[in-house]
């Protein structure tokens, strides 16, 4: 029986919004709790066919029914998702879809990890809202429909609402008008005010828990009264497990009356204990290693016993036999002892060491039989080795959950979740988020750092690390502060969103329904997530089922290449579901260049194009162009567009046309930004460069199967006949008006950083800085000699002097001195500003400067190159055909080019037989080769 009708009397006029009809995907009903009602028994007839859907959680019907709120949130694939898409999209005016256009977004982005909406509630990875939200507006109109298929603890959604709260839109520095009129800092109007509605889906239930609770409306003085009830009567029971009486040096402290002075426990330290390896016996690692005069662990220690000096790393733990009521066995434990005792009288803080008192209140504790129920499974359902964050010297001895947790703690948590469900919806809800919000820092997880700082938890990120010593806290003064200090500034306005609990391999929602997607997927091995949720999850009852968790993993059997097909499954649905011409964003956070390069073809082979790759600076808040994927060590915000209906039907009638190329090309250049620049510097849009653009266009040929319809050299020398060039960039004629406008009021050209690591890099390293100041080999060679220290060790580069040549021009004293050389001259020495260029002042100082070549010397300077590199290539075949090693060195460039022109010519059995010949860690590392080796595999069904 819950407390409904107590909490009426309680709460008055409060409950009585209880009463209020809602209307929900057409039906109406008399109180949100009828509505509730109802759609949990349509859920509950629904559960067999849904079932059958990839990911649906691990736990009971009733624990999944309990868990979720219906129509709007399931703790289960959502039957619903289409019925509000329809819902949504039934009164839009769909005619602004027919002239949508939004460039790539590249503007810069604070993190604001530090708003009390991104604070108040933790998980191993979040994009901060705000920075969503400003991806929101700028792709996006209000009430457009927005995806977020690995949504985590919801932030798109809470990002998609606050673009309709005008407080929160003004806060990222933009100004809104009266009629809702978004204005940038250009002040040009680019949005409008207004909430987008959301699509959001996870693999796990408890981010899809969390995610709900950020996204459902709730009356948070009410949350907050019923938060301080639950406090008082657990205290009232419990509060005595939590006491101590006040010490200082070992004498007892009295009050007037002659009574001891009680404290309340802060936390309490707790120490393993491990045996001495030369003597056998005890040492209390807390007593034995821990300095606390200059408060750090002793990496050498003596043992207390024998002195001999020793290594943690050298030690067993001590254990002990216990019998486990609730396993009902014999198990071994770990021993452990507390050691400190942090506690407070009134305000102040004092430390003690425990004594007979606090032994016998441990002593008591443990007598308690718990009649509430708390999570006793075996972790991971293995019990030993669960997984890849399994540890066999941290987790000796942790073989259930409730083995994470001291007794008190657990006996306080448990009541807590008892309590919580004896109210109604939402609180009851809000309160058992309160509880996911701590339960890991209550658990032995939480680590005791020897500083001291009023932060709870100590937790080491992305893992299940028990230390030696360890901080058991008062779970109720943490649970206050979770719920009164931070989850009372949480609670959207309406519901807006609809949530699913599925794989995002596969998705019950319709095609092309969908306007803009942002997703943050989970990156290789960077995180286990079903792993790290696992204890929490045992808290609701309802676990990941990871079968398709996207990640990689040796206990679950998946590498790189099973990461790799399920994120290109999980993209192909964002393509599918994405409507023509719409964008999707996906940020990546990853330093394995073999995991960005994983992604990004998996982005490329399910059908997007990407127009922009951007490094996140987190320290600036910026954005940066770059080049190459050594950039990984920094965050990136991938720009990936789904291509327009017209286009791929353009380029499908034209297939094994030159044609093609160029329908691609018109297509992706009306994607890109015209311009990027500011504080008086134009920035080189890197997309916008013949090689780029060649390198797009072959990419899109190749993941969609079909025939490369141009040349390197044709290409470079025919874009610029095509297209208008503007600093080496091409344009569309309707944009380059637009780019002429802002260069001229623009001082510098700011070039692209660069990390030199291959022949391709080094190429464009050395074209910046000639675009920047025409040289002299002699010039260059000091500043190339430094950029080359990081050249990859397969990497056999040639010699400045030979990519100067390849690739570049020298005025030798014959002809007209070129205009590039001429220009910065005149630019750079006030003596020859008005010198004739026939001058023999002018001859010298121009000659033998190497210079970056117009286009159509460009053009003719590729097909040269190709040559070489293809001649190259062939020297490996003949190294293949009498060697059956491996090639340790190599250009890669020339392999590119040999593979390029295999494909070409269908030879894909030469591209795999080379590509086996390569380390399997440059094929994995390198975009381009990975492209056709694994293209030519598929063709010849491997």
């Amino acid at each position: 029986m819950t407390r409904e009708n107590e909490q009426l009397t309680i709460l008055g006029e409060e409950e009585g919004n209880k009463n209020q009809p809602v209307t929900v995907l057409g039906k109406t009903f008399s109180n949100d709790q009828e509505r509730r009602e109802y759609f949990t028994k349509e859920l509950k007839k629904k559960l067999p066919e849904l079932k059958a859907i990839e990911g649906y959680p691990i736990g009971e019907d009733e624990d999944i029914l309990a868990l979720s709120d219906p129509p709007y949130y399931t703790a289960c694939p959502n039957p619903w998702l289409n019925d509000f898409i329809e819902e949504w999209t039934f009164n839009r005016n769909d005619t602004k879809l027919l002239d949508y256009h939004r460039e790539p977004f590249a503007a810069d982005v604070s993190e604001g990890k530090f708003d009390p909406i991104y604070k108040a509630h933790s998980y191993h990875t979040k994009v901060p809202h705000k920075a969503i939200m400003r991806f929101i507006l700028h792709y996006t109109n209000p009430g457009d429909v927005i995806g977020d298929l690995v949504a985590g603890t919801g932030m798109t959604g809470v990002a998609a609402q606050e673009c309709g709260n005008r407080k929160a839109v003004e806060s990222l520095g933009y100004e809104v008008k009266e009629n809702g009129d978004i204005i940038d800092e250009k002040g040009q109007v680019f949005s409008k005010l207004g909430s987008r509605k959301v699509i959001l889906n996870d693999l796990s239930p408890a981010a899809s828990f969390i995610s709900h609770n950020y996204n459902s409306p709730i009356n948070n003085k009410k949350f907050e009264k019923i938060t301080k009830e639950i406090i008082d009567e657990i205290d009232t029971q419990y509060g005595w497990m939590y006491q101590t009486i006040h010490t200082i040096n070992g004498v007892k402290q009295h009050d007037d009356k002659g009574n001891p002075i009680i404290g309340q426990i802060k936390h309490t330290v707790w120490s393993d204990i491990f045996i001495c390896s030369e003597c056998s016996e005890e040492i209390i690692f807390w007593d034995a290693a821990v300095d606390l005069e200059n408060r750090k662990i002793k990496e050498v220690f003596e043992c207390p016993h024998c002195n001999v000096e020793l290594k943690k790393r050298n030690l067993v733990k001590a254990a002990e036999t216990i019998y486990d009521s609730h396993l009902d066995k014999v198990i071994m434990k770990p021993k452990e002892l507390p050691v400190l005792i942090q506690y407070l009288v009134g305000k102040e803080k004092f430390e003690k060491k425990p004594d007979e008192f606090d032994f016998n209140i441990l002593e008591k504790v443990e007598n308690i039989e718990i009649k509430t129920w708390y999570p006793t499974e075996l972790i991971m359902n293995k019990g030993e080795e669960w997984g890849d964050t399994w540890r066999k010297g941290y987790h000796y001895g942790l073989t259930s959950v409730h083995h994470f947790y001291t007794k008190r703690n657990l006996i306080v948590l448990s009541k807590w979740l008892e309590l919580a469900k004896t109210y109604p919806q939402p609180e009851q809800y809000r309160l058992i988020m309160t509880l996911t919000g701590v339960i890991l820092g209550e658990s032995k997880l939480n680590r005791y750092l020897l500083k001291d700082t009023s932060f709870p938890f100590y937790l080491l990120s992305g893992t299940m690390y028990v230390a030696s010593q360890r901080q058991e806290n008062f779970p109720l003064r943490d649970l206050r502060n979770k719920a009164i200090l931070r989850l009372t500034k949480i609670g959207a306005q309406e519901k807006d969103y609809v949530q699913s609990t599925q794989s995002s391999t596969e998705l019950n929602v319709k095609d092309e329904s969908v306007d803009y997607l942002f997703i943050d997927p989970p990156f290789g091995s960077n995180l286990m997530y079903s792993e790290l949720n696992f204890i929490t999850e045992s808290w609701l009852k309802v676990i990941t089922n990871n079968e398709r968790e996207a990640i990689e993993n040796k206990a679950q059997k998946k590498d790189i290449l099973k990461y790799k097909d399920l994120m290109q499954k999980i993209f192909t649905e964002s393509f599918r579901i994405l409507k023509s011409g719409r964008w999707m964003t996906v940020e990546f956070s990853n330093s394995r260049a073999v995991v960005w390069n994983t992604i990004r073809e998996a982005i490329e082979k399910s059908g997007f194009v990407i127009a922009n790759v951007a490094a996140l600076d987190k320290k600036m808040g910026s954005f940066k162009a770059i080049t190459s994927t050594t950039a990984v060590k920094q965050d990136l915000v991938i720009s990936a567009y789904k291509p327009s209906e017209s286009m791929r039907k353009s380029i499908k009638d034209k297939r094994k046309s030159e044609e093609t190329a160029w329908s691609f090309v018109k297509q992706h250049l009306k994607q890109l930004p015209t311009f990027m620049g500011s504080k008086g510097e134009a920035e080189l849009i890197v997309e916008r460069t013949p090689r780029v653009l060649f390198d797009r266009m072959i990419a899109y040929h190749v993941q969609n199967g079909l025939d490369i319809p141009i040349s390197s050299s044709d290409f470079q020398s025919t874009v610029m006949q095509k297209f208008p060039m503007r600093d080496g960039m091409a344009f569309l004629e309707s944009q380059v008006a637009e780019y002429d406008k802002q260069r001229t009021i623009i001082k510098e050209f700011s070039q692209v950083s660069l990390f030199v690591s291959d022949e391709n890099s080094a190429i464009e390293w050395i074209r910046q800085q000639l675009i920047k100041k025409p040289q002299t080999r002699q010039d260059l060679h000091p500043n190339f000699m430094k950029e080359i220290q990081h050249i990859d060790k397969h990497e056999l580069l040639p010699e400045l002097d030979d990519l100067l040549e390849q690739n570049f021009l020298k005025f030798d004293g014959e002809g007209k001195i070129p205009d590039q050389i001429v220009s910065y001259l005149r630019r750079n020495y006030k003596d020859l500003r008005d010198v004739r260029t026939d001058d023999s002042l002018m001859l010298t100082k121009a000659l033998n400067r190497w210079y970056v070549p117009n286009p159509n010397k460009q053009a003719d300077l590729e097909k040269l190159r190709e040559k070489s590199l293809l001649r190259e290539f062939e020297s490996y075949l003949e190294y293949i055909d009498n060697n059956r090693k491996k090639l340790k060195q190599f250009r890669t460039e020339a392999i590119r080019a040999g593979f390029k022109q295999a494909w070409g010519d269908k030879d894909y059995q030469k591209i795999v037989d080379v590509g086996e010949r390569l380390p399997e860690k440059v094929i994995q590392e390198d975009d381009k080769l990975l492209m056709y080796f694994d293209n030519a595999q598929i063709r010849l069904g491997m």
